[in-house]
């Protein structure tokens, strides 16, 4: 859970609009112009090379949250020495208390919203959805539109990272037989939840951040609702087509369950 608000806010600490500022007032009034200086250029050649890492993650296997984190460390000491070598000791103080209190809120909120999501999967709420559908014998394009409405739904809650997850997971142990479906429905949970997340304050970090600047007042982003919706169907209208049309395999009476997990719902046997 950690390792995933890291991910979440490492970018964001990086992004940190103090370190990046071409314009910074010093103690004495003036303004300390670092768009030429050498620590200007060094700090965005830092910035270039913790994103080249995050992107080539998958091949280096070297996680977003250690470059991101380790450059903005670097970042901020760079400019803190110069403002320093000027002779102005109170700026970077100023800002570094700023943004930690924001980072400290938007950390607070996602560690409460992680251990909601934990609470449920404890719970086994997740579980019981998977079951219910495999249960039902739906259709692949059936199952296809349900988890797609699920995720619009639920990301304005769990934030669209988390429901994109949970429901992926959900959506792999009902059809994960047909590949062709796991994929179009797989895309079709994260195109949905990421459209879910935009009307919602709690949706995405984004949105929380922008909540939490007050440039947008909470009721205001329920107004994006509808273009909400029209993001979600057009895309889900299209797949539909490609999506098969068969039904997912009813399972048989058999238990496959291990020892000692004859009381998980994942392991019920499901009557055909």
């Amino acid at each position: 859970m950690l390792g995933y608000i890291r991910r979440l806010i490492g970018p964001t600490l990086l992004c940190s609009p103090f370190p990046a500022t071409a314009q910074a007032a010093l103690s004495n009034g003036e303004t300390l112009d670092l768009t030429q200086a050498p620590v200007g250029l060094f700090t965005i050649g830092v910035f270039v090379l913790a994103y080249l890492l995050v992107m080539t993650e998958e091949f280096t296997h070297l996680r977003k949250s250690k470059p991101v984190i380790l450059a903005a460390g670097i970042i901020w000491g760079a400019i803190a020495l110069v403002y320093a070598g000027n002779g102005d000791t109170h700026t970077v103080e100023t800002a570094l208390r700023h943004n930690v209190l924001e980072f400290s809120e938007l950390f607070l909120f996602l560690l409460v919203a992680m251990t909601y999501v934990n609470a449920m999967d404890e719970r086994m709420v997740f579980e019981s959805l998977r079951a219910d559908l495999v249960r039902r014998g739906l259709g692949y394009r059936a199952l296809f539109w349900m988890t797609g409405l699920l995720a619009f739904f639920l990301s304005p809650i769990l934030d669209n990272l988390t429901t994109a997850l949970v429901m992926c997971a959900v959506l792999l142990a009902v059809g994960k037989d047909n590949k062709k479906f796991v994929s179009l429905g797989c895309i079709n949970i994260v195109v949905a939840a990421n459209a879910g997340g935009a009307f919602s304050p709690f949706g995405d970090i984004t949105t929380l951040m922008v909540w939490q600047k007050g440039h947008v007042d909470f009721g205001t982003f329920f107004l994006l609702f509808i273009p909400s919706v029209v993001n979600f169907l057009v895309p889900a209208a299209c797949m539909h087509f490609a999506t098969p049309q068969a039904h997912q395999p009813r399972p048989g009476k058999e238990s496959t369950c291990a020892a000692g997990q004859s009381e998980s719902l994942s392991c019920l046997p499901v009557p055909s």
